[in-house]
């Protein structure tokens, strides 16, 4: 999907392919793969506010849930890109698991008491906080990652025109068939939002996001090649069929790199046990 990206938006400079496993609310759903349902909340930073500043403000969150051995975890990331800004990223089987955990929390009072005064601490350091909820299409994803060693995220956000999604995912599965071809050990999960735009400024209909997971930049450079590939494999026609099918379907799309930070994370047990050293960074 950086191939597709780079070819359907040559103005950006990287768009985005995968998603290996999302963490799971709580420790007994853990398992490879993305989760039906994803939210992700975002903190932008006020300018100088960013690095261990915030990272001690979101210690706080982190020890809140530890001392309530509560069972429910996140993990975050820092952008290296774009707006100065956190990510926190929460998954669960469906969203009546979202209602369930958000009811749990507020009712465990002392809990609830501790994450109200760490929000109140870290509020200093926003301009602006949102949150979105998604779900997986399967329909417009290819294979699965491991979260096993990953420390990068690229996140691509596609605005597509109204009554036009069916282009979309017409051209999507050009893309599937041709890096089953060319790539096989290729992966992107495409999740729909169903609450929540995380491109406002763009008006149109549906709203998806792409995630690529990554273990090192260098598989940036891989992807630039495969993308070669794909236009090899296409052909001139296939090619123009990629151009008319993106022209009729994409109103906008941005792309951003960001990098997992395990200090203002809350991950499972499994997580720290597989790479201690990294989930366990002072």
């Amino acid at each position: 999907m950086h191939a597709l990206a780079q070819k359907l938006f040559p103005a950006c400079v990287l768009l985005a392919a995968a998603l290996a496993p999302v963490l799971y609310a709580q420790d007994a759903t853990v398992e490879d793969g993305p989760p039906k349902v994803l939210v992700i909340h975002r903190e932008y930073l006020k300018p100088g506010k960013g690095g261990m500043i915030h990272d001690r403000s979101e210690s706080a969150f982190v020890h809140a849930f530890a001392d309530a051995k509560s069972p429910y975890h996140y993990f975050a990331m820092d952008s290296l890109s774009g707006v100065s800004r956190s990510l926190f990223f929460f998954a669960y089987d469906s969203f009546a698991d979202w209602e369930k955990e958000t009811a749990a929390i507020g009712s465990n009072k002392a809990l609830a008491a501790k994450v109200d005064q760490a929000s109140l601490m870290d509020g200093d350091l926003l301009s602006s906080y949102d949150a979105a909820a998604m779900m997986l299409r399967p329909d417009l994803s290819l294979n699965k990652g491991s979260i096993d060693g990953a420390r990068y995220f690229e996140i691509t956000v596609f605005v597509v025109k109204p009554g036009h999604m069916h282009d979309f995912a017409e051209l999507t599965h050009l893309y599937i068939d041709a890096y089953k071809k060319i790539a096989p050990e290729t992966h992107w999960d495409t999740f729909e939002v169903m609450y929540g735009n995380p491109l406002p400024t763009a008006a149109g209909g549906g709203v998806y996001l792409v995630f690529n997971l990554m273990k090192s930049l260098a598989e940036t450079d891989k992807s630039i090649q495969d993308s070669d590939k794909f236009s090899t494999e296409l052909g001139a026609a296939g090619m123009q069929k990629v151009s008319e099918l993106t022209a009729a379907s994409v109103e906008a799309t941005t792309t951003n790199l960001f990098v997992i930070n395990p200090r203002i994370s809350n991950p499972p047990a499994a997580w720290v046990k597989k790479d201690p050293g990294f989930w366990k960074a002072p």
